[in-house]
């Protein structure tokens, strides 16, 4: 039907564990604080808009004596941190199995390839949106406009999906339907509510 809703499904800490809190820390030897003063202050938003290379962003995201990074190895703890959040894979095959259109919209660097390939998330939905292929990262209008139009449909067809509050409210702004992401439970239960899963 052409007015079944699409949805636009965030990844990490939405659909997928985000390491950054614990693994990412732990492979630097580096309380996630001090990383964060330490780090190259654009560095990962440049790596998330695909203007960096994995290698330049290896070479600069952290200054000597913590950098370079050796990225192999680090997306090799990656590879083994990444896993889905409790009942998110359930839902994706019940989404699935109801036909119901779903598409990534993700701020996020060619490591997503690294989330394919430990959890095969394309066989529930497909990477579409992800910031380094785009240019463009949420919440900025054009990361939803720039769906919508790619998808040829109207933002309002659209119902957003993230755990963070800006970057549904900026849903919101461009006339998405949005969800604000807690649990797998409680995202089961406002699809329910706009109608796209029968109770």
């Amino acid at each position: 039907m052409s007015d079944t809703p699409i949805l636009l499904l965030d990844v990490m800490s939405t659909l997928v564990y985000d390491p950054i809190a614990h693994e990412i820390p732990a492979f630097f030897d580096l309380p996630l604080p001090r990383l964060f003063e330490v780090k190259h202050p654009t560095a990962w938003v440049d790596f998330e808009h695909g203007e960096l290379t994995e290698d330049d962003f290896y070479d600069i995201f952290l200054p000597p004596p913590y950098g370079p990074v050796d990225g192999e190895r680090l997306k090799a703890v990656l590879h083994d941190a990444y896993r889905w959040l409790d009942g998110i894979e359930e839902l994706l095959a019940e989404l699935r199995e109801a036909n119901i259109a779903m598409h990534t919209l993700s701020n996020y660097p060619v490591w997503y390839e690294v989330i394919e390939s430990s959890l095969t998330l394309s066989r529930y939905l497909p990477w579409t949106f992800v910031s380094c292929n785009t240019g463009v990262r949420k919440p900025h209008p054009r990361a939803y406009l720039g769906a919508a139009s790619t998808l040829g449909v109207d933002p309002a067809r659209c119902i957003f999906v993230d755990d963070r509050l800006k970057n549904c409210e900026a849903a919101r702004q461009v006339g998405m339907r949005a969800i604000v992401f807690e649990s797998a439970d409680q995202l089961r239960d406002e699809l329910i509510t706009h109608g796209v899963l029968q109770r």
